[in-house]
Formats: structure tokens, sequence, C-alpha cells
């Protein structure tokens, strides 16, 4: 149904009938209603805000809190990730330490049993750092007989290791 606009169109609306004029004015009504809010003053903003003040700060106060508890998850989860992985470097670390352990002793035990000519040749090729922790695990006269049948310069070289790692153990005399 379309409505007149013009005043003088008032005839017409008489002529609809009362339902229809009746339907008429609440269409009419529900537009204006929507075009035109009503106007609000700046007390009624205020006062708006005024009484919906602490339900805004509760509600941020409970997001907030939801933020940190789940944060706080994230952080847990993480520690007891952490703690099975120190748990895990731990115990391969004590089986390596082991291992060494037992490779340490077997590998000394094999120089021990070798001929000084075959044992000076074997640690001449491995780094003086290892070779100097062999010989140093060596009874001395087994370690002098091997540093006889090496190259000098390769001797005096596990010889300083072998001082300087003797030293450090050693407490310095204070005076």
């Amino acid at each position: 149904m379309r409505l007149p606009r013009h005043p003088s169109s008032l005839v017409s609306l008489r002529r609809l009938g009362p339902a229809s004029v009746l339907a008429a004015g609440l269409l009419v009504s529900g537009a204006l209603a929507q075009q035109a809010p009503p106007a609000t003053s700046d007390e009624d903003v205020r006062a708006f805000c005024g009484n919906i003040v602490d339900a805004a700060r509760d509600q941020r106060y409970l997001l907030q809190k939801k933020e940190l508890e789940d944060l706080q998850a994230g952080v847990d989860e993480r520690l007891k990730r952490l703690e099975e992985k120190s748990s895990q470097y731990k115990e391969w670390l004590k089986k390596r330490e082991e291992f060494m352990r037992v490779a340490e002793s077997q590998l000394v035990d094999i120089y021990k049993n070798m001929k000084s000519d075959a044992a000076a040749q074997q640690l001449e090729i491995l780094s003086p750092e290892v070779a100097a922790a062999i010989i140093m695990k060596l009874n001395p006269r087994l370690a002098s007989s091997i540093l006889n049948e090496m190259d000098s310069t390769k001797a005096a070289g596990l010889t300083g290791i072998i001082a300087s790692a003797a030293s450090a153990d050693k407490p310095k005399d204070p005076s």
C-alpha cells in the first residue's frame, strides 16, 4: 500500500477505511521512529556512563583475569616441558659420563698392554690433549718409555700439557 504524500490526498485516505488508515499510521510512525532517534543530552550520557561504569570495570577485570589465567597455563606447560627435557638431559649426561669412565679405563688398559713403540706411534696420531690424558693415567715407568719412543717435538708438547695440568691441580703458594 502506498501512502499519499500531499495534504490534498487525505481525502483518498478516508476512502481506504479505518483498518488501512491504522496500518498506514503505524508504518509512518515506525518510519519516523527509525529516521530520527531521540535527542540525548550530555547529562543523559553522563548518567548512562555513570550507571554502567562498575559493570564495565568488572567486565574488564574478568577479561584481564581470563587472559592472565591463559598466560599462566602457557607458562606452566612450558615449565613442565622444560623439566621433562632437563630430566632427559641429566639422564643422558649420566649415561655419557658412565660410558666415558668405562671407555677411559679400558683405553688406558689397552695402552698399558701395548709395546712402548706401538703406543708411541698411536699417541702421536691422537690429539695432544687426549694423548696427554692417557699418558697421565699410565704408571710413570711405562709413560716414560712411551715418551722416549715418540718424536721429540710431540713428546715435548705432551710433557708441557701434562706439566700444566699437574700445576693446575696443586694449590699455588701464596708467598
